[in-house]
C-alpha cells in the first residue's frame, strides 16, 4: 500500500501534467471553475511530431476496444461515455495490486499482525487507503499533468479526447486525496500511534506524486530519480505503513525496502517505452529517450534482476538460507519472461510481460517480509 500523503493548500494550476501522490505545503494544481467545460487537447503539429509519426504505433484504439481494459485503465480500452467508468479508468485500477501487496508484506514483516477480525478489518482499511484512494489520486493527477503529452502518444484517452470535463477530474483529484489522508488519521488512532506516522508517510508520498508529475520540480523529466520516486512509492510506501500499522517501522527494514525501490525503478521503466514520442516532443528524459530503447531495455532487466540478487545476498548474510534460495527461484521465471516478450518488443509486449513476470516479483517481497519479519 503506498502510504503517500499530499499537503493540500492551493494550487494553481497552470499547463502542467503527470504524477503520482504526496502533496504536503503545495498549491492545488488547479482552481475549481463553476462552468462546467470539456478539456480537448490538441497537440500542435511540429517538424518534429511529423518526422517522429511514422514510428508511433497504433495512435487510435481498436474499434471494438476491451471493457475490460477500459475498467482496469490499459491501451486497448473501449471507448466510453458513462461518466463513473471513466472515473474509474483514470484511477488506474491495474496499478494497485502492487501497493496492496506492500500493505501485505509490511503487516508480515511486523511479525505482529493476527488473523482477528480487528487485524484484518484494520489492513483492509490500510489497503483502500493505498490502492483506490492514494494510487487512484497519483494516477488521476499523473494523467491530468499529462495531458499535453497525451494528446500526442495517446489522444484517445479520456482528458485529452474531452470525455471528462476539467473541472470533473480535478473533483476527482481532490476527494481521493483528502479521502486517502482522512483514512490514514482513521488507522492512526485505530492503531493508538502516539505520533501519527501513517498519516505522515501519506502526506509524504502525496507530495512525491505531485512534485513527480508538476512543475517546477516535475521529477519524471529526470528518467532515474523520476523512476526511483516511482519505484519507492510502489514498494516502499505501503511496506512502511503496513509495518507501521502493526508494529514498528525500523531502519534495516528502510533501508532494505529502499533497496527493493531499484527493482521498481526498473518496472517504471517498462511503462517509458510507449511514450517516448511524446516524452521527446515535451522534452522529458525518460530513459528510452535519454539511452534509446535498445539501451534502457537492459538497464530496465539489469535494475529489477540486479537488486533481487543483491536482497537474496544480504538475506543469505542474515542467516535466511532458505529464504534466499526461494527468492532466487523466483528471479529465473522473470528473466524466463523478460526473454521471451520485454527484450524481443517492449511497446508490444509490455502488458504480456508486466502479466507474467510481476506476479514472481511482488511473490518474492513476500519472501523477504517474512524472512525480516520482527
Amino acid at each position: 500500500m503506498v502510504s503517500v500523503l499530499n499537503t493540500v493548500s492551493s494550487i494553481r494550476l497552470s499547463n502542467s501534467k503527470t504524477s503520482r501522490w504526496l502533496t504536503p505545503t503545495v498549491s492545488p494544481p488547479f482552481s475549481l471553475a463553476l462552468t462546467r467545460r470539456r478539456l480537448t487537447v490538441r497537440a500542435t503539429e511540429t517538424d518534429a511530431n511529423e518526422a517522429v509519426k511514422s514510428l508511433t504505433p497504433d495512435k487510435a484504439p481498436a474499434a471494438a476496444g476491451s471493457s475490460m481494459n477500459q475498467i482496469l485503465g490499459i491501451k486497448g480500452a473501449k471507448p466510453e461515455t458513462d461518466i463513473w467508468k471513466i472515473r474509474v479508468q483514470l484511477t488506474k485500477p491495474v496499478t494497485w495490486p502492487p501497493l496492496v501487496w506492500g500493505v501485505v508484506c509490511g503487516a508480515a514483516a511486523s511479525g505482529n499482525f493476527h488473523w482477528t477480525v480487528e487485524d484484518v478489518a484494520k489492513s483492509i482499511v490500510c489497503m483502500m487507503m493505498s490502492g483506490p484512494c492514494l494510487t487512484g489520486y497519483t494516477q488521476t493527477l499523473n494523467d491530468w499533468y499529462d495531458r499535453e503529452i497525451d494528446a500526442i502518444n495517446e489522444p484517445y484517452r479520456p482528458i485529452p479526447s474531452g470525455a471528462i470535463s476539467e473541472n470533473e477530474v480535478i473533483t476527482q483529484i481532490w476527494v481521493l486525496l483528502l479521502g486517502g489522508l482522512g483514512l490514514a488519521g482513521l488507522l492512526d488512532v485505530w492503531a493508538g500511534h502516539d505520533s501519527p506516522v501513517i498519516f505522515y508517510l501519506a502526506v509524504g508520498g502525496s507530495l512525491v506524486s505531485y512534485i513527480y508529475s508538476a512543475p517546477p520540480l516535475k521529477l519524471k523529466q529526470n528518467g532515474w530519480i523520476g523512476n526511483f520516486a516511482l519505484g519507492a512509492s510502489y514498494i516502499g510506501l505501503p511496506w512502511w505503513a503496513g509495518q507501521a500499522l502493526f508494529g514498528t517501522l525500523t531502519p534495516d527494514i528502510i533501508v532494505l525496502t529502499l533497496l527493493y525501490s531499484i527493482a521498481g525503478l526498473g518496472i517504471a521503466i517498462v511503462n517509458d517505452f510507449k511514450s517516448v514520442e511524446g516524452d521527446r516532443a515535451m522534452g522529458l528524459q525518460s530513459l528510452p529517450v535519454a539511452f534509446g530503447p535498445e539501451a534502457a531495455k537492459w538497464i530496465c532487466v539489469g535494475a529489477i534482476d540486479v537488486t533481487q540478487i543483491s536482497v537474496a545476498g544480504y538475506l543469505l548474510g542474515a542467516g535466511k538460507p532458505y529464504n534466499a534460495l526461494a527468492l532466487l527461484g523466483l528471479i529465473l521465471p522473470q528473466v524466463f519472461f523478460q526473454f521471451k516478450y520485454f527484450l524481443k518488443d517492449p511497446v508490444k509486449y509490455d502488458v504480456k510481460y508486466q502479466a507474467s513476470a510481476q506476479p514472481f516479483l511482488i511473490l518474492g517481497l513476500l519472501v523477504t517480509a517474512l524472512a525480516t519479519s520482527h
